[in-house]
This record gives structure tokens, C-alpha cells and sequence, in this order.
């Protein structure tokens, strides 16, 4: 018969060690990676999945060694899992809008160039500044 404790032990471990993995992942896709928009995918992804395992073995084990129930890393990781996407869909909507602009140069990485704007569409990253607009006249 296995020990629960022992179970237990391995669980925590295998979710440090694939939470870790993940972050691991998230973190080289970062730094290796070479555009922006290729880069987004590393922290808004794996990181994210790997802070969430790390998280879940955190969780196991303040219950399985401890005894006492906390909150507070499903609170971290609902926040995380929440925040992140947002952030990634807003850096790269200033990045298109930047690259739109003309304010960055583009160079393409090895998923290619920027898609150019669909026609006839309207869609609210590839849309230009409306004449009259802060947008349009301001100086950066």
C-alpha cells in the first residue's frame, strides 16, 4: 500500500517541477525570440501556466503537509490569468498602431511580416487616426 504522504510528496514535486518547466520555457521564448509580437507569446502563455502550476504544488502543499487551506494562490493565479492576456492585447495593439504610424521599424521574424489590415474592414488596431484627433496631431 503507498503512503499518502508519500503520494502527496510526489504530487507537489511534479507540479514544481512542470510549473518550473513552463516558466522555463515562457521566460527562453522571451529571450529568445526576436520580434515583438513573437515575444508576447512566451510570458502571456507558457509563464503564465507555469506560475500556475508552481502555484497549485503550493497550494498542495500548505494542504497535504500542513493541514491548513489557502486562498490566497488561487486568488495570484485567477489575477494572473486574468491581467495577462489583457496586457499582451494591449502591448501588441500599441505595437500595430506604432507600426502603422511608422514610429518602429518592421522587421520581419520567422513567422514573416505583419499581415497587412484586411480591406473593408474596421478593425480598431488597424484603424488610422481620425483628422482633428489627438492621435493624429500629436508629435511622438
Amino acid at each position: 500500500m503507498i503512503d499518502l504522504g508519500i503520494l502527496g510528496e510526489i504530487a507537489i514535486a511534479a507540479m514544481l517541477v512542470l510549473g518550473g518547466g513552463f516558466a522555463l520555457v515562457g521566460s527562453w521564448g522571451l529571450v529568445r525570440l526576436p520580434s515583438l509580437m513573437e515575444r508576447l507569446h512566451g510570458p502571456t502563455k507558457a509563464t503564465t501556466l507555469g506560475l500556475g502550476g508552481i502555484l497549485i504544488g503550493s497550494m498542495l502543499f500548505f494542504q497535504l503537509e500542513q493541514g491548513t487551506w489557502t486562498v490566497h494562490e488561487l486568488l495570484i493565479s485567477l489575477f494572473l490569468f486574468i491581467t495577462a492576456p489583457i496586457a499582451a492585447n494591449l502591448v501588441a495593439k500599441v505595437h500595430i498602431h506604432a507600426l502603422r504610424a511608422r514610429h518602429t521599424p518592421t522587421v520581419p521574424g520567422p513567422a514573416g511580416a505583419p499581415p497587412p489590415p484586411p480591406s473593408g474592414a474596421d478593425w480598431a488596431t488597424h484603424e488610422a487616426p481620425h483628422p482633428g484627433t489627438p492621435a493624429s496631431t500629436s508629435e511622438n
